[in-house]
């Protein structure tokens, strides 16, 4: 019976996250499909599989494509400038719009892995991205922002921390994350390696 048991939890080891990952991957493919799938058939009364996740790519990608054209910049600035008169539509635009840019913009922020040391309880350390160097507007001029994600979930915590407490870890910041994420089961190597 027990032998029976460590191959189910072997069989689970494998099988949950590939499973947990397809299910995430074809629900998300499947709403962006049948999204752009009603659009298109609304528009041309012709329905074909995979024409809608086709579709969403060239419509995101076009417009990409035209917001970073000379003549569009004026129009997003006066559109960004009345959602952020907008009361609570601001709050909710600009954090999802700084979130996006952190991992994919030009301002990419989670590219400075660091270890902090806690004061209490003693040697304890938690491990992040520094997010912002300058924090004077504050009043906080030894300090930094370091961003802590939290393990198996897509949150975190943000901590002002004295400089002298920040430790710079020199690796992939792409692992870093998935070893945070991961609650440190995820296996990175050092630059120092």
């Amino acid at each position: 019976m027990k032998t029976i048991l460590n191959y189910f939890f072997r069989g689970m080891l494998v099988i949950l996250p590939v499973t947990a990952t397809v299910y995430l991957v074809y629900i998300t493919l499947v709403s962006i499909n049948n999204l752009f799938n009603d659009l298109f058939y609304s528009w041309f009364d012709l329905e074909i599989p995979g024409l809608g996740i086709l579709t969403g790519f060239f419509a995101i990608t076009l417009v990409g494509f035209i917001l970073t054209q000379k003549y569009a910049r004026p129009l997003l600035h006066l559109f960004e400038k009345l959602l952020a008169k907008t009361p609570l539509v601001n709050i909710v635009y600009a954090s999802l719009k700084d979130l996006t840019e952190a991992f994919v913009g030009d301002k990419k922020k989670f590219t400075k892995p660091v270890s902090i040391e806690f004061s209490e309880p003693g040697g304890m350390k938690r491990l992040g991205f520094i997010t912002e160097e300058s924090l004077g507007q504050f009043g906080l001029r030894d300090e930094v922002a370091v961003y802590c994600p939290h393990s198996y979930n897509f949150s975190g915590n943000l901590y002002i921390v004295p400089k002298e407490k920040v430790t710079p870890i020199k690796t992939d910041s792409t692992n870093f994350m998935r070893f945070i994420v991961s609650g440190g089961v995820t296996k990175i190597h050092t630059q120092n390696d």
